[in-house]
């Protein structure tokens, strides 16, 4: 019974640590998958296996490869790509953990 119990509040606890919010900032526009998102701050979830970025009705999705770095990021940044005179997302660090979430496309 115990066991049970404790099993629930660790699938408790990973449904809330995905479902936490972090904020990031795109200094230009960068494309997310077929999204372009002009410079600013955005907010990033993880949601199955997917970053969601939204600011306000702006909203994009990609699929990603959750990461881990050696020691903790002290804020969440991103590494951007240019390819054909266009920025696009390549990873998010996400700011107090060792998680880095690599776009794939």
């Amino acid at each position: 019974m115990k066991r049970k119990l404790a099993l629930c509040f660790a699938i408790a606890g990973l449904a809330l640590a995905s479902a936490k919010s972090y904020s990031m900032n795109l200094y230009q526009t960068t494309m997310v998958g077929g999204t372009e998102l002009k410079a600013g701050a955005y907010d990033v979830e993880l949601v199955n296996q997917k970053a969601v970025i939204t600011k306000g009705k702006v909203h994009a999705e990609a699929a990603v490869t959750v990461g881990t770095a050696d020691k903790k990021f002290s804020e969440t940044s991103v590494v951007v790509m240019n390819a054909g005179g266009k920025s696009k997302l390549q990873e998010i660090h996400l700011g107090g953990t060792t998680t880095k979430l690599i776009l794939s496309e």
